[in-house]
């Protein structure tokens, strides 16, 4: 018998009694089926549904074992001869209505047995149908039935292989343990979070994985619930269809929204809220007017099959054809495929016609704005970046033009400097290597080993310099051309003395002397002044031939350099041709670059500084520098010559100059970090300071390895402030430690006649007593060879003549760093709250390691770090460099409403002219 139609089929299996009638059809539909010169046969068999349902019924037929094995053996060919993107209009339909619990568990087994077999041959379709698929085989993997329930996990786990997605394969088995057995949720989940997620994410994945995270969110732990939030966090962010996660929102949304709302743990509940976010905007973006579906309608891709293919094939055939049209669109395929799915066409060019049809009407299509450019392209490339277990960039593209200077925007900790850092370090895919492409990274940042070093030789040091054979004199000359031979000793200047905007055009004349085709500036208006900054502006206009990718919060200076914005939004890189100006004009949510307030709603806070004993008032002087000159070993001239100042409570000063003139010097004197070689400087001894250098990453290069939280915690684990004991005007000269040996003559009171005893002692140390006699301190010393008893507390005008200042001035340090300790006892939980309070939240400032944050993240934690102990006064030397608009801003309003005194060098003078009435001028 040969195939006739599939109602006649369909009628026969049904209502026939005879078992050789059955199994001719049977053997008939399996021989048009094997026969690849029947399409018409191959059409009819495989998009009707009730045909393939009659054989999984006939697979368990009670009267004959023939037409079990006859059927069983034709739905197996059917499974491999059926054209892989047509399984998911018939067959999957009817093979999961037949896994209903009322079927017989004959036609259960068939039915799983055929997604097993359907797995191996048709794996793309059967992914894209994994939304329907997966909850019906769940279902019955742990079936009353041994044989049903072993068929379907045998089955459960070929489908799941069919998942293609490189950051879920190594945990598929691990889920389907998990599906089949709930005790092991907790362990899936626990492997699940820590994996960094960096493939796009489909409703494949989604459809495994979401049942597991909705167990998660049952569990009785709040450590799963918290782990199955980051996961949902993690991967949401990389779902670019919302329709691939719309099936998955009904459930997930409300079970991830009550985990907000109920969850004990505070930081629990936080993550969990930061989840509802994000499945929140994946739900908005589906409601969005101008969102559009990109799932395939029959009629409209009939409409393009008929027009590109229809002289291919006979009219009747168009609803085959089409179905297959409708699932590649909905499987996303690429060109390869759709030659493969009508390859017997053997028509390419019609096909690829078909596809872009399609690709217009269904596709992401983008509009790339600069074909009209004439200038070389230098990269075009796509790829997706990670940093340790965060997602920065993900398939996103990047375009650059030679001679171009390209703005990239984006927040603090948006991936702005680990995408220049990876392009420099040849990490991002796609991208010329440096055997092609010359690209530089210019950074102001001094390596340590290096920073005794003269400029030139600085420059020569670096290993690409050394590689490319460049001169001594070539290296001075491009020295002097960015400016060196206005300095005292030029081009011979060591780097360590170099201020911010010195180090910057060494960086720049490093670069230029390795003749780059890109350069990579992450804020290179840092520390300079307004004539520096036009000098820098003016020199990158003129480098016509030169690319520069520039990451810079001063707006003006991007606004004037840069003729193209990238910018980083939702894991994309997003380019735009113009200034910043434009830019915000199309886009104007990026008015946040030009405002200094926080647009995110962010509040910065400072603890108080509390009472010091003796101040009544807010105008008393806490810090005085008289008559002060500094002259660096190096130079003839001083740095800083006859200056006087003082700083209050009441102090908002701004302290501001041309690079070089020494505002940084005159700072250091004021905090103790260098000591004056005319002049006197004097602190109160219960007055705090907190102090952030210029450079403000020296405070926490050594400690790279730990994070915030263990850095503030070892800082000041013994109620002193560590880095506060290492300054200049603490550290003993060896002449001061001879001097301090000497014995002294000490008067011991009277004897018992009224006679005075006196005797020559030396001191050992300063115990740390000190105690108020009248207006004058005393502190308790102990002396050499005598024990405790015989301590002794004596003035420190004494002390003093004796050569003791510098001992008396770390009892006042520690001393007043205990009494600001008090406020709030060291714990984890106190300094994770007070790193919050500067913006750094527990992610990073509890749970990730220095070295791994951002320029921006690191400023933070040395503000964090500085304010602990409660400091009565401020120094900022050049506090903006790193920060985005928005920590600008939560900056700003710290200060405003913090009641000690403020001393702040900057060249930003929006920020200071809002915030400082005082002004220092040095010149």
């Amino acid at each position: 018998m040969t195939f006739k139609d599939a109602a006649s089929a369909v009628a026969t299996l049904g209502n026939s009694d005879d078992e050789a009638t059955k199994i001719s059809v049977i053997n008939a539909i399996g021989a048009a089926m094997t026969s690849s010169a029947d399409v018409s046969a191959h059409a009819e068999i495989t998009l009707s549904e009730p045909l393939v349902a009659a054989l999984l019924a006939a697979s368990a037929d009670k009267k004959s074992s023939d037409v079990c094995a006859a059927a069983s053996a034709t739905l197996q060919t059917l499974a491999t001869k059926a054209h892989d993107f047509v399984v998911g209009a018939a067959i999957i339909p009817a093979t999961l209505a037949a896994l209903d619990p009322k079927e017989r568990w004959q036609t259960q087994v068939a039915a799983a047995e055929v997604l097993s077999k359907l797995s191996d041959c048709a794996p793309q379709a059967v992914a894209s149908n994994m939304i329907s698929i997966l909850p019906v085989v769940t279902s019955m993997v742990n079936d009353a039935k041994k044989e049903v329930a072993d068929a379907t996990r045998k089955a459960l786990e070929r489908l799941c292989h069919t998942i293609d997605n490189r950051d879920v394969e190594p945990f598929i088995s691990a889920m389907v343990e998990a599906t089949i057995d709930h005790e092991k949720t907790d362990e899936c989940v626990q492997k699940l979070a820590s994996t960094t997620f960096v493939q796009t994410v489909t409703a494949a994945p989604l459809a495994l994985i979401s049942p597991i995270l909705l167990l998660g969110f049952r569990a009785r732990t709040t450590a799963t619930k918290r782990m199955s939030a980051v996961i949902v966090n993690n991967m949401s962010k990389l779902v670019e269809d919302p329709e691939d996660a719309a099936p998955f929102l009904p459930n997930l949304l409300p079970a991830v929204s009550k985990a907000s709302d109920q969850i004990s743990d505070p930081e629990a509940r936080t993550v969990c809220g930061k989840a509802c976010e994000q499945l929140q905007s994946i739900e908005d973006r589906l409601k969005d007017a101008s969102f559009k579906s990109k799932r395939a309608v029959f009629d409209v891709v009939k409409g393009e099959v008929d027009k590109h293919l229809g002289a291919k094939f006979d009219a009747s055939l168009s609803t085959y054809y089409t179905t297959i049209a409708c699932a590649l669109v909905n499987a996303k395929c690429h060109d390869y495929d759709y030659e493969e799915a009508f390859k017997s066409f053997d028509a390419v060019k019609e096909v690829r016609a078909l596809h872009e049809a399609l690709d217009k009407i269904y596709g992401d299509v983008e509009v790339d704005d600069d074909d009209d450019d004439t200038a070389d392209v230098l990269a075009d490339c796509q790829f997706t970046l990670a940093y340790g277990s965060k997602v920065l960039l993900h398939n996103t593209k990047l375009k650059l033009r030679r001679g171009h200077k390209y703005a990239l925007l984006g927040g603090n900790d948006s991936g702005k400097s680990s995408l220049m850092r990876a392009i420099a370090n040849e990490q991002v895919e796609g991208f010329p290597p440096a055997t092609e492409l010359r690209t530089v990274f210019v950074e102001a940042d001094i390596i340590g080993e290096l920073s005794d070093l003269p400029c030139v030789d600085y420059i020569l040091a670096d290993p690409r310099i050394k590689a490319a054979g460049i001169s001594e004199q070539t290296v001075e000359k491009m020295l002097l051309n960015v400016g060196f031979g206005e300095m005292q000793n030029g081009a011979r200047n060591l780097v360590t003395f170099l201020s911010g905007g010195w180090r910057m055009k060494l960086a720049l004349a490093r670069a230029m002397c390795l003749n780059a085709d890109i350069l990579l500036m992450d804020e290179p208006t840092n520390h300079l002044d307004v004539m520096n900054v036009k000098w820098v502006e003016e020199y990158l206009k003129s480098l016509t031939d030169v690319t520069a990718i520039l990451v810079s919060h001063d707006t003006g200076f991007v606004d004037r350099v840069c003729n193209n914005i990238i910018s980083i939004e939702n894991l994309k890189l997003k380019q735009f041709r113009g200034n910043l100006t434009e830019f915000v004009e199309k886009n104007p949510k990026a008015k946040s670059f030009f405002e200094l307030k926080s647009s995110t709603g962010f509040v910065m806070r400072f603890p108080q500084p509390g009472y010091i004993d003796g101040v009544k008032s807010k105008g008393k002087p806490l810090m005085k520098m008289a008559h002060c000159t500094y002259t660096y070993p190096v130079n003839n001239a001083p740095t800083v010559k006859d200056v006087t100042v003082q700083v209050s409570l009441a102090s908002r000063v701004a302290c501001v100059g041309p690079n070089g003139v020494g505002k940084s010097t005159m700072i250091k004197l004021l905090t103790g970090e260098i000591v004056p070689q005319e002049g006197t400087v004097w602190k109160h001894p219960n007055a705090r300071v907190a102090y952030v250098a210029q450079h403000a990453f020296h405070h926490i290069e050594q400690h790279l390895d730990k994070t915030p939280n263990e850095y503030i915690r070892w800082r000041y684990q013994h109620g002193d402030d560590k880095e506060a004991l290492v300054k200049d005007t603490m550290t003993l000269t060896d002449e001061e430690r001879e001097r301090c040996k000497q014995p002294i003559m000490i008067d011991l009171g009277n004897d018992e006649k009224g006679n005075p005893i006196k005797l020559k002692m030396a001191i050992e140390k300063l115990t740390g007593g000190r105690k108020q006699v009248k207006k004058e301190y005393e502190y308790e010393v102990q002396f050499v060879g005598r024990d405790y008893n015989s301590n002794r507390y004596l003035q420190a005008s004494k002390l003093a003549k004796w050569g003791f200042e510098k001992h008396m001035k770390i009892v006042d340090e520690k001393v007043a760093a205990r009494a600001g300790a008090m406020h709030t006892p060291l714990t984890t939980a106190n300094v994770e709250k007070h790193l919050e309070d500067v913006g750094l939240d527990k992610e990073f400032g509890t749970h990730t390691r220095m070295g791994a944050l951002s320029g921006g993240q690191k400023v933070k934690v040395v503000i964090a770090a500085s304010m602990w102990n409660c400091p009565h006064i401020v120094i900022l030397d050049e506090p903006t460099n790193y920060l985005d608009r928005d920590s600008l801003g939560a900056l700003a309003g710290a200060i405003q409403v913090y009641e000690g005194g403020v001393v702040m060098i900057t060249h930003n003078n929006e920020f200071c002219s809002a915030l400082c009435p005082e002004t220092w001028l040095m010149e």
